[in-house]
C-alpha cells in the first residue's frame, strides 16, 4: 500500500464544494497546509467566524472523503477563520498577520500567536521517560536565569506533572481578572502546572482535544507579564501534547533530553524528527545521566554507555549542549523540591547546567536570525 502524500489528500478535498457552491475548498485556497502522520492527516478549512456552525456539514464532508483513501487510518479535520471573511466567489488572499492575530485564526503560513510579554518559548523534549527531562527542565530553567534572564516554567505534562514537587510549590493558582490567572512562584521562578489544579493521585483520563485545550489555556490564560523566555517541560513522546505546541505556539526551539544508551537514544531520534517536520528548531541535545562518579573513591562509571548523544549530534547536524553526571545529589535536591542550581549554586553541577544553559541561549539567538523559516498550519478540532 502506497504512503499517504499531501497530494493524494488535496485531490480528494477537491471533490469537496466550497461555502457557497462556488468551485472546490483546495481551488479556493481554503485548505491550509496538510501534516501526515502515523497514517493520521491533519488539516484545517479557512470560514468565516460567524458562518462556522452553518458549514460543519462541509466540514464533515472534507473528513469523510480524506478517510476514504487507502491508508489513512484517520482525519482530523478543523474550521478555522480568517480575522476577515474574504469574499467565497474568489480564491481567499492571505496576507501575513500581524503576530498578535488570535489564536484559531491563522492562515496557512501566517506567523502563531505569542504569548503577551514573552520574549521566547523553549520546549525540552525527551523520545520516552525515565531520562531525566523534568529535571533537567527545572535545572535549566533556574540556569538561565542564573545567567540574567527573567524565566517562566510550565509544566505541560498533564498525565504526569512534577514541578509542584520538583520545585517544592503548593497550592492553588488565584484567578485575578478575567479569566486570567496568577502563577505560582518560588526560587524566582513563576510556574504553572496541572498538578497545582488537581490532587497529586487523580489520574488525568483526557482525550487530545482536552489535553489541547488545558495546555493552551495554561499558556495563555496566565499572568506570565514580562519574561526573557518560557522554558516549557513536554511530556515524553510525540503525541497530541507535542503538536499542539508545535503547530500553534511559536516556539523558539527544542532541546532534546537524552541518556547516553542506544535506546534512549533511538527514541531521541523520535522527537528530533517530530520537531523538524513541524519545521520547530532543534535547539541541541542534552545527555543527561552521562556518567557517575563514585563520591568515596572518585572513580567514575559509564553505566549508561558514554558519549552517544554528542555522536548522535554530530551525526544529524545538531548542537551537542552539554553532559550532565548522574549524581546523589540531583536525585536528593529533585526529591526535596531544592533543584541543584538553587541549592548548590558554585557546585559542579550547577556550574554544568549554567554552561547549557548559556548555549541553549546563543542558540536560540541563531534561530531567531534565520528569517526563512515558514511554520506549517496545523489547527486540531
Amino acid at each position: 500500500m502506497p504512503d499517504v502524500t499531501r497530494e493524494m489528500v488535496l485531490e480528494k478535498l477537491r471533490n469537496v464544494r466550497g461555502p457557497d457552491m462556488e468551485s472546490n475548498i483546495v481551488d479556493l485556497g481554503l485548505v491550509s497546509d496538510v501534516f501526515i502522520s502515523d497514517g493520521k492527516a491533519y488539516f484545517s478549512i479557512t470560514v468565516p467566524a460567524d458562518r462556522a456552525k452553518e458549514l460543519e456539514p462541509m466540514r464533515a464532508a472534507a473528513e469523510r472523503v480524506v478517510r476514504e483513501i487507502p491508508g489513512v487510518k484517520a482525519a482530523m479535520v478543523a474550521l478555522t477563520a480568517d480575522r476577515k471573511a474574504a469574499p467565497q466567489s474568489a480564491p481567499v488572499q492571505r496576507p501575513a498577520p500581524a503576530s498578535g492575530q488570535p489564536h484559531g485564526q491563522r492562515p496557512a503560513g501566517a506567523a502563531k500567536t505569542g504569548i503577551p510579554g514573552v520574549g521566547a518559548i523553549i520546549a525540552v523534549a525527551s523520545g520516552k521517560g525515565g531520562v531525566g527531562k523534568s529535571t533537567t527542565s527545572v535545572n535549566l530553567a533556574l540556569a538561565l536565569q542564573a545567567n540574567g534572564l527573567k524565566v517562566g516554567l510550565l509544566d505541560a505534562d498533564i498525565y504526569g506533572p512534577s514541578m509542584p514537587r520538583l520545585l517544592k510549590i503548593s497550592g492553588r493558582p488565584q484567578q485575578i481578572e478575567g479569566r486570567l490567572i496568577r502563577p505560582m512562584e518560588n526560587y524566582g521562578l513563576k510556574v504553572m502546572s496541572m498538578g497545582f489544579l488537581v490532587d497529586e493521585e487523580v489520574a488525568m483520563i483526557w482525550r487530545g482535544p482536552m489535553i489541547q485545550s488545558a495546555l493552551l489555556q495554561m499558556l495563555r490564560e496566565v499572568a506570565w507579564g514580562e519574561l526573557d523566555v518560557l522554558v516549557v517541560d513536554m511530556p515524553p513522546g510525540t503525541g497530541d501534547a507535542q503538536l499542539t505546541m508545535a503547530q500553534q505556539v511559536p516556539l523558539a526551539g527544542a532541546v532534546i533530553v537524552s541518556t547516553p544508551q542506544d535506546l534512549a537514544l533511538v527514541d531521541a531520534r523520535k522527537g528530533l524528527t517530530m520537531f523538524r517536520k513541524v519545521e520547530v528548531p532543534v535547539l541541541g541535545i542534552v545527555e543527561n545521566m552521562s556518567y557517575f562518579v563514585a563520591p568515596d573513591t572518585g572513580t567514575r562509571y559509564d553505566i549508561f554507555g558514554h558519549g552517544g548523544a554528542k555522536k548522535e549530534a554530530e551525526r544529524i547536524g545538531v548542537p551537542f549542549l552539554g553532559e550532565v553526571p548522574l549524581t546523589m545529589a540531583i536525585r536528593e535536591t529533585s526529591d526535596a523540591g531544592t533543584p541543584l542550581v538553587v541549592s548548590e549554586p558554585e557546585g559542579q553541577v550547577a556550574r554544568i547546567y549554567r554552561e547549557i544553559a548559556a548555549r541553549v541561549w546563543e542558540q536560540v539567538a541563531v534561530a531567531r536570525q534565520d528569517k526563512s523559516r515558514v511554520m506549517p498550519n496545523i489547527v486540531f478540532e
